[in-house]
């Protein structure tokens, strides 16, 4: 039985150490476990009243509590291997008596200290395996810390690249350049900048999936509230007369397309085109059918 359940915390802590490793350094993979608490908290800042409040908590509250779950499972896992070898296989310091602190809380305690690289030592590990598995341990407490702090210093530039991107098409949006001004070369090379604005963003879902659930702000600088206007401006230079132009429009377009393909294989999961996916990228950040038209049409090819 004390094997059984040295086992089943084993088991508990290789779980979860792959979802670690597909969260943080699979760079197209995204933990199970890791995704199911963000989309939950997510979704469930849907159902609040304040729902530009409540989303922009979201994706900040859920980076703590997958942290906070990596963390608490770990030691959990750390602490059912050892119970079971308490107090026989540990060392107690003289005030302690070994019989009275061999339970399951204090093997959580020791798991704790441990992971934590406290090392206080008046609770040690005696036989030779388990004092090769403790300092494994106290390892992976510290690489889990130094890979959060990682994964928090990878997502807030990724965010960043996305609300300038943003907040770029708003400031086209609101010059409103001409029909003569986006047939030009100086229009192609603003096409090519922005497809290549769309890739990187697509590229940071892929690798920083968690930037998904956060929160943009004000609309000058969410994507899922600009994003239309890329469509429309595609849509206008692809009647362009300068070649050059209508290829940096074709380009802008399969970006998007490339852009609405991540969001539905990763996020939506609608099925649809890339302008159903768009605009479904739209409401799913408190975008409300209407209040933006622009934000509702499909790319060239994909009316219905």
């Amino acid at each position: 039985m004390a094997w059984l359940v040295t086992a089943a915390g084993a088991a508990l802590v290789l779980l979860m150490l792959r979802d670690v490793f597909h969260t943080l350094w699979h760079p197209t993979r995204h933990g199970g476990l890791s995704r199911l608490v963000m989309t939950v908290m997510w979704r469930s800042s849907s159902f609040l009243n304040s729902r530009r409040t409540a989303a922009g908590l979201a994706g900040p509250l859920a980076m703590v509590s997958v942290v906070a779950l990596w963390a608490l499972t770990v030691a959990v896992g750390w602490a059912l291997i050892y119970w079971p070898h308490m107090p026989g296989a540990f060392l107690y310091a003289g005030d302690l008596r070994p019989g009275e602190h061999a339970g399951p809380l204090d093997a959580m305690y020791v798991s704790l200290v441990t992971l934590a690289t406290l090392g206080l030592g008046d609770i040690a590990p005696a036989e030779g395996w388990l004092r090769v598995l403790a300092p494994l341990e106290a390892l992976v407490g510290f690489a889990l810390l130094t890979a959060t702090v990682s994964w928090i210093l990878g997502v807030y530039p990724a965010l960043a690249r996305r609300r300038a991107l943003a907040l770029r098409l708003s400031h086209l949006s609101r010059t409103h350049p001409s029909k003569e001004q986006v047939d030009s070369p100086a229009g192609a090379a603003m096409l090519d900048s922005l497809a290549a604005a769309f890739s990187v963003t697509a590229v940071d879902l892929l690798q920083y999936a968690e930037s998904y659930y956060f929160h943009d702000g004000e609309d000058r600088i969410s994507l899922a509230r600009q994003i239309g206007y890329a469509l429309d401006i595609a849509e206008q230079a692809a009647a362009a007369e300068h070649p050059d132009v209508r290829l940096a429009a074709e380009v802008l377009r399969t970006a998007l397309e490339d852009l609405a393909d991540v969001l539905d294989e990763r996020f939506l999961h609608t099925r649809g085109t890339p302008g159903h996916v768009l605009e479904a990228f739209a409401r799913d950040h408190g975008l409300q059918s209407g209040n933006r038209d622009r934000s509702r049409r499909c790319p060239p090819g994909d009316e219905q």
